[in-house]
């Protein structure tokens, strides 16, 4: 049996330690991540070797030949251009006649790999992926697989909603040589994004076998740091390379090691290394061949490629240093540094945490090099989180990170010739955060449109009737005011993809965007009639003849310093009067979205003194609304979705946009006009896409992206419509079927979650599954939907029944059932 090697990787997230080697040749302990990748193939039988490259080739092909030195036959296929993990491998056709075994070479892992080879064999199948068990599978390909191992599902680095299992796809593959039939010649094709989705389609024999041991994928430079740990604790079961000189500690050969040194292990040291008398090696550190450490230097949980010095009182705490690196007298380098080859760090230079030094800079003498990556250690590496990326302010969401993350966004758009919109609420630390952005999009050669002080509802628009490429709004958390949020915007307006989200973050850790020279930077383009555009679009779009004749009266709660502008003048459009509820003065900071809907009585009891239209709380940013009808009676946010479904059906017959969360009334009400109900997941990027795609061509007239996103236009859109048939608003909720929805949150450790997930799709509990977002099970008398939360660590259940006390029953049910799992007692 064969195996191959792909090594054609670039490693761009471990950069700079991949500026001048590919991925496969980043030592772990000493050795190139691909040489242990050889071991272990040796170690299971498998010496005929193919190795497919791409980036520096003939790095690897000079230090391995043809693998006789490491007692195994290799040969290679180098890719021109390239081809993906499955066009690379049908790029080594020639090479596999038989039965043959895909490992990627810049992963660690110490799998039994002739058990997955005697498993394929047993089950006759035609593709067998390895898998393994992990805490957070974000990183990975989840993989759910029936009882006789045979493939049922899978999905590509999935969002917390999307998470069925905590088994993933370790990238390594048996196939048989029929498998590259499927694959076309010359051109990008990927296993896990074509190849095997190709495969269920054709009900090929896809199998999956879990197997135990260790596996990192070293995505990260954390993870490269980590796996370091795993190989000298042992829970990597590599081979170490070096005598043991005590417990936990290894040495080359031709160490000088002072017995005044100070040694606590685990750790390890290359060839010829020198330790100095009152020198410190402690907690995991690895230094490659010919280091030399001096008196009074200290190195913890480091890790030091070749021939690294360190002069007298210099300190490492968790860096990476590449080869030749000199860190003069005490200069430090801190937890996440990296410094890439041939750099000096001059007398008491600092680096701080998670900086990144490319090959070759010099560092002056007592020069403090800070923030050269956006997040300190405190936040983890994914930026983006329910709704672009937020933080507090000036200590996680600084001007600087808004800098780096708008040339991060110019780089990722690659948008030549269009510009990129920016807008930010009112409040002053939103409106500083603007400047920085604006001055980001500049710096990084983006050509940059300034929308000034806007609402959500307004960037939105914004930025696709100018048809800009894309779009950045600051805007203050509405349920944090200590935070800001950046959202990024698409070119039609909605929050930007998943892929677009993990471009700009990758772009970012890598430092990887352009910074123009003078004359590169493009003028400022400012939009000073952005506003009254936008009032004539709602102007025009709601109508409003039948506002105008009634001349209506208002009850409200909204910010006025975000709000009053385009509140005040759609009331002088449509001949409407106002009582805003909210008295506060401007401050530093605006009331709470929960300040707010902590007015709702107040604004109920309002309406039903003053025999108002109706009421409206809105939130500070404008895109979320909650109505109060004639009556007083609050309009729940289930019930809004469904009559804002309703006025849609009436208006166009369809189709209608709703998240998976949305009661089924929904369906009842859409038989009655004959029209199609199109469920998404409960994320805001996907309702949006859903919904802009349904909004295409319908500009002048209500639909889904005003009513859902627009608080102001929606409120006043829904009154006119009800005006306009006669109705109030309380007579067109009752033509809304009765529903019972009910819903909880329960605490799950983010190292549960990928269990209880996939735990709940092989014992639903006696329903019919389905998997668009978390887990939904359906049961006779109602459904219930179990969705771990992206940003916390809770699992959220949603259910449904034919009665409150149906609802009940099952999110008891499925509350139970997770703790099971999770291993939990319920409180109290």
């Amino acid at each position: 049996m064969k195996a191959i090697i792909m090594a054609g990787g670039e490693g761009s997230r471990l950069r700079p330690l991949t500026c001048d080697r590919p991925k496969p040749m980043v030592p772990v302990a000493n050795v190139p991540m691909m040489e242990h990748i050889v071991e272990l193939l040796k170690q299971n039988g498998l010496t005929r070797i193919g190795v497919t490259l791409q980036y520096m080739p003939q790095i690897i092909q000079d230090y391995f030949g043809n693998g006789r030195a490491f007692g195994v036959d290799m040969q290679y296929f180098v890719e021109e251009t390239p081809l993906g993990t499955a066009g690379s491998v049908k790029n080594a056709a020639s090479f596999l006649d038989e039965t043959f075994l895909v490992i990627s070479g810049d992963a660690l892992t110490d799998f039994p790999l002739q058990q997955a080879i005697d498993f394929h064999r047993r089950r006759g199948a035609l593709a067998t992926l390895v898998l393994t068990r992990v805490d957070c599978p974000l990183e990975y390909g989840v993989v759910i697989t029936a009882d006789d191992g045979r493939v049922q599902q899978f999905l590509e680095k999935p969002a917390w909603s999307e998470v069925f299992s905590d088994t993933v796809n370790t990238g390594i593959y048996i196939l048989e040589p029929e498998v590259l039939r499927y694959v076309p010649e010359n051109q990008p094709f990927d296993f896990s994004k074509d190849l095997f989705p190709l495969l269920l389609k054709k009900r090929q024999p896809v199998l999956g076998v879990v197997l135990e041991g260790y596996w990192c994928d070293i995505g990260n430079l954390t993870q490269y740091v980590q796996a370091h740990q795993a190989v000298l604790t042992g829970r990597a079961r590599v081979r170490i390379r070096g005598e043991q000189l005590a417990e936990n500690i290894w040495a080359g050969a031709d160490c000088q090691i002072s017995p005044r040194a100070l040694l606590r292990g685990p750790l390890l040291l290359g060839a010829g290394c020198a330790v100095a008398a009152g020198a410190r090696l402690e907690d995991g550190s690895v230094l490659g061949d010919g280091c030399r450490v001096s008196t009074g230097a200290s190195v913890k949980r480091s890790v030091l490629w070749r021939h690294v010095h360190l002069d007298s009182d210099a300190a490492l705490r968790g860096a990476v240093l590449g080869d030749r690196v000199q860190v003069l007298k005490g200069a430090a380098a801190y937890e996440g540094a990296v410094i890439g080859t041939d750099c000096v760090l001059g007398e008491r230079a600092v680096v701080k945490p998670d900086v990144k030094l490319w090959p070759g800079k010099q560092v002056d003498a007592r020069c403090q090099v800070t923030c050269s990556l956006v997040w300190g250690t405190r936040l983890p590496r994914k930026l983006f989180g329910l709704e672009g990326v937020s933080g507090q302010i000036n200590v996680e969401l600084t001007p600087e990170t808004a800098l780096r993350l708008a040339a991060a966004f110019v780089a990722a758009l690659n948008a030549a010739g269009r510009a990129i919109g920016v807008s930010a609420d009112a409040w002053p630390a939103a409106q500083a955060l603007r400047h920085a952005v604006l001055a980001g999009i500049m710096g990084a050669g983006g050509k940059a449109c300034d929308l000034g002080t806007a609402t959500v509802p307004l960037a939105r628009y914004a930025v696709r009737s100018l048809e800009l490429a894309g779009g950045v709004h600051v805007k203050v958390n509405p349920d944090q005011p200590e935070r800001l949020s950046l959202l990024f915007l698409d070119r039609q307006g909605g929050n930007i993809s998943r892929a677009s989200e993990r471009k700009v973050e990758n772009l970012l850790w890598r430092e990887d965007f352009r910074r123009a020279v003078a004359g590169q930077i493009m003028p400022l383009d400012v939009q000073p009639g952005i506003r009254e555009s936008y009032l004539s679009y709602l102007a025009a779009t709601i109508g409003g003849s039948h506002l105008k004749r009634q001349r209506s009266r208002l009850v409200m709660a909204f910010d006025r310093l975000n709000l009053e502008w385009v509140v005040e003048a759609l009331a002088r459009q449509f001949n409407l009067s106002i009582h805003n509820l909210d008295h506060s003065l401007p401050g530093n900071l605006p009331r709470s979205w929960a300040g707010y809907q902590e007015m709702l009585g107040c604004v109920a009891e309002n309406v039903r003194q003053q025999k108002a239209l109706a009421g409206a709380v809105l939130a500070p940013s404008g895109d979320r609304l909650i109505l109060v009808d004639e009556t007083g009676q609050v309009i729940s946010d289930e019930m809004l979705v469904l009559l804002m479904a309703l006025v849609i059906f009436k208006l166009r017959g369809g189709p209608v946009v709703v998240p998976v969360t949305a009661p089924r009334s929904v369906e009842d009400l859409a038989r009655q006009y004959a029209a199609r109900v199109i469920r998404t997941k409960t994320a805001l990027p996907d309702l949006l896409e859903q919904i802009l795609r349904q909004a295409e061509n319908q500009d002048g007239q209500i639909n889904q992206m005003l009513l859902n996103f627009d608080a102001v236009g929606a409120c006043l859109a829904l009154l006119e419509f009800v005006l306009s048939r006669g109705l109030t608003l309380g007579q067109l909720v009752q033509e809304i079927p009765a529903f019972y929805l009910h819903k909880r949150s329960v605490f799950v450790p983010w190292e549960a979650r990928g269990t209880v997930m996939r735990r709940m799709i092989e014992e639903p509990g006696g329903g019919e599954l389905e998997l668009l977002d978390g887990v939904k099970v359906l049961h006779p008398q109602g459904w219930a939907l179990v969705l771990p939360d992206p940003e916390e660590p809770v699992c959220r259940i949603f259910s449904e029944g034919v009665s409150m006390e149906v609802a009940e029953a099952l999110t008891d049910f499925y509350e139970e059932k997770i703790r099971q799992i999770a291993g939990m007692r319920k409180s109290g």
